[in-house]
């Protein structure tokens, strides 16, 4: 035998053994500790999911083992399939997405267990109580839209909408303002969680305007006409051809201590704007010049707009030196509407905040319309920067009003979105720090009970730690990402020979110093 075929033959016996060596390890660390000492208790785990009801279509929960060790081995397994064994040589455990996908598809409806075993010294285990997770029958909406921007009052130089596949860690902006020459973008709604029809606003410089993206095709709307500015929070009619907006004269004011910013409207009022043929309308009901009206939300079958409305104030401070801000508190309200006949209803007031004691904000209703979901703090109809703000939901064939189990003690809970199935809802809580909001998803039983909320999943398990930006209207939207690519948002943003603008429905009577006239006839749907 030749030296150099010698040498080849050794050199693979050796690579062999390597490989061999390798495997043997690697199977020693997915080994479950045969020895170990138990501990009487659950571990600390951060995030904490502990105890939750998640999707089966959730991207892996990582966290890590608050709990001192030199290293940490945890197993997870549910009723069928087989389990999943991490090893970490930190406090980190990372699940494998596949094998994670593979456990959740196949046990839907039944508990996941983590049996975390941490070792101390060498080769001396212990293992803690097992961790129980939930898994609901349930799927959620596959995509989160949101807008990211930074916590503290500075001008709008860098945000952007992204949008994150919730069955994985991907995340795409589809659009960044620093290509919208830095201009504030904000108000994104989606026409029943679905990608392919949805509405933006985009404040400040040459892009500004509101986009309204429908089957691929975009278009720059300006929805100012001579009754009304621009309109910002939007909600869109089950027909798919109205929208629903808030024209608004927010004005920011700071504060020495506590949350710094803050936030109230001088002016607003409610106006339609009809797709088909480009018109604005209102009526004296929903634009009221005695009362401030905003936050709109169609009821899942178009025949009712719910809203928010407070009597309209002439200071912040009263004579005698106390805070007026602080008693500005909303009313919630409805009123029917006919969409063939272009009718409203006797307008109603749903829940009263001389009721409640609280300002009542941001109504939305599940879509198979049996809750309603809503904020209510102390006063404002900003929540967000109200510590006290938590989230209420109101059984609307009862009209019972209850507290779920799903808001913080410190911290403010708000904006939120419902999934298409009515089983899953995405709020923001700042219960972190109290600085940052992040999203927060929780479970609807069939019973209408609320579970515990779990933070939206990351790769790195520590990610919110470090990352201090915040989650902005959450939005849950189904099976397709937002398609239509950032490139073209932009040119038609900075066209604006193009831009269509809106037409005043004639019905609407013009007074600058009132608002819309009185003239009710024009709308009210008369008894029969």
């Amino acid at each position: 035998m030749s030296m150099r075929r010698h040498h080849k033959i050794f050199g693979m016996g050796t690579i062999f053994i390597i490989a061999l060596v390798a495997c043997v390890s690697f199977s020693r660390k997915d080994r479950l500790p045969e020895k170990y000492k138990e501990i009487g208790h659950t571990p600390r785990m951060h995030p904490d999911y502990s105890d939750t009801v998640i999707p089966p279509n959730i991207a892996p929960l990582n966290f890590m083992v608050l709990e001192p060790g030199l290293r940490y081995l945890v197993s997870i397994h549910s009723t069928h399939g087989k389990p999943i064994t991490v090893f970490s040589k930190n406090t980190q455990i990372r699940i494998p997405l596949s094998q994670w996908k593979k456990m959740l598809s196949g046990n839907p409806g039944q508990p996941i267990v983590f049996d975390v075993y941490v070792e101390h010294d060498k080769n001396e285990w212990s293992r803690f109580n097992p961790i129980s997770i939930q898994i609901a029958n349930e799927k959620i909406d596959s995509f989160l839209s949101y807008r990211l921007i930074e916590p503290q009052y500075k001008y709008y130089n860098k945000m952007g909408l992204y949008q994150r596949d919730l069955e994985d860690f991907s995340e795409k902006c589809f659009l960044n303002n620093q290509v919208t020459a830095g201009n504030c973008m904000n108000c994104h709604t989606f026409y029943q969680n679905q990608t392919d029809k949805m509405i933006f606003h985009m404040r400040g410089g040459p892009a500004s305007g509101t986009m309204l993206i429908q089957n691929g095709k975009v278009q720059k709307i300006n929805t100012s006409t001579d009754f009304n500015k621009a309109g910002a929070y939007a909600s869109w009619h089950p027909n798919g051809q109205l929208i629903a907006f808030s024209v608004n004269k927010l004005q920011q004011f700071f504060h020495a201590k506590g949350e710094s910013r803050d936030v109230l409207d001088r002016a607003s009022d409610l106006i339609i704007y009809q797709i088909g043929t480009n018109t604005v309308t209102t009526c004296p009901m929903i634009s009221d010049p005695e009362r401030l009206e905003t936050f709109p939300s169609w009821a899942p079958d178009g025949k009712a707009l719910y809203f928010c409305s407070a009597p309209k104030f002439e200071s912040f401070y009263k004579e005698d030196g106390d805070l007026s801000y602080k008693q500005i508190k909303y009313d919630l309200m409805r009123i029917p509407y006919d969409a063939q006949t272009e009718r409203f209803g006797k307008l109603e007031t749903v829940l009263s905040s001389s009721q409640t004691h609280k300002s009542i904000t941001m109504p939305r209703v599940s879509p198979d319309g049996k809750y309603l979901l809503f904020c209510m703090a102390s006063y404002s109809n900003f929540p967000i920067y109200i510590a006290d703000c938590d989230l209420y939901v109101m059984d609307i064939q009862t009209g019972k009003v209850s507290k779920p189990g799903i808001n913080s003690d410190h911290a403010s809970d708000t904006y939120h979105s419902w999934s298409s199935n009515s089983r899953w809802v995405v709020f923001s809580s700042k219960r972190d720090n109290g600085f940052c909001a992040r999203p927060y998803i929780a479970y609807i039983d069939k019973d209408g009970e609320f579970h515990k909320p779990f933070i939206l999943p990351q790769k790195d398990p520590s990610f919110y730690d470090t990352y201090l930006i915040t989650y902005n209207v959450p939005e849950l939207t189904t099976t397709e990402p937002v398609h239509t690519k950032w490139q073209k948002l932009t040119r038609v943003a900075f066209d604006n020979k193009k831009t269509v603008n809106a037409k005043l429905d004639p019905r609407v009577k013009v007074d600058r110093t009132t608002g819309a006239t009185p003239e009710e006839d024009n709308w009210v749907q008369k008894p029969k």
